[in-house]
């Protein structure tokens, strides 16, 4: 019984040493060898449709309340999440404003933590749903002059940012992006912007 014992101590004293050594050959984060990793939007997916359709408050619903109704797109973005450093990142943080057909509609964000394992590339999705008012008046407050000089009313140019969504008629991308990275207390962030397809 004592043999085993001794054995078994041994065994985990051998194994606690490699454990440490394997600890103490990882690198640390520092103000000198920490890379700012490297964000990009690797594509876009129309993650829900319900097709084209707005209804007006004049309208009386079967049910509910009337309104101002329009059916919703959703756009997922897909990012690659680069971590050139030699240890491991965590994503604290993540922001980007949304242009579709050359217009900023929306914003997106993602508050989920996410560790980068050292040299290796992750994927972040985030989706982003745009309803009929809320693009009527970004359309309206950062866009007005440019739709008219187009001579296009606002309705008329979500009309075609939702027909067109399906077979991507137009560009989708991000602007204005920053991802915030921290390790071992340290922090850098990370700029971007894409154009899917």
């Amino acid at each position: 019984m004592r043999k085993k014992l001794t054995g078994l101590i041994i065994l985990c004293v051998f194994v606690f040493a490699v454990l440490l050594s394997g600890c103490a050959g990882m690198q640390r984060a520092s103000e000198s060898n920490f890379k700012t990793p490297v964000v990009t939007l690797d594509y876009v997916d129309v993650a829900h449709y319900f097709g084209w359709w707005y209804y007006s408050s004049k309208v009386e619903p079967t049910k509910g309340k009337a309104g101002n109704n329009a059916g919703p797109l959703d756009y997922a973005f897909i990012f690659n999440i680069e971590n050139p450093n030699s240890f491991p990142v965590m994503l604290d943080g993540f922001k980007f404003a949304c242009v579709i057909d050359g217009f900023e509609l929306n914003s997106g964000y993602s508050i989920e933590a996410m560790w980068i394992p050292a040299g290796k590339t992750n994927q972040l999705k985030v989706e982003v749903m745009y309803d009929f008012m809320g693009a009527l008046h970004s359309l309206l407050i950062v866009a007005g002059q440019s739709l008219k000089e187009k001579g296009m009313g606002a309705v008329d140019q979500i009309e075609r940012i939702w027909t067109g969504a399906p077979d991507f008629s137009f560009p989708v991308g991000v602007t204005q992006g920053s991802a915030v990275f921290k390790a071992d207390g340290l922090t850098r962030v990370a700029t971007f912007e894409g154009t899917y397809p």
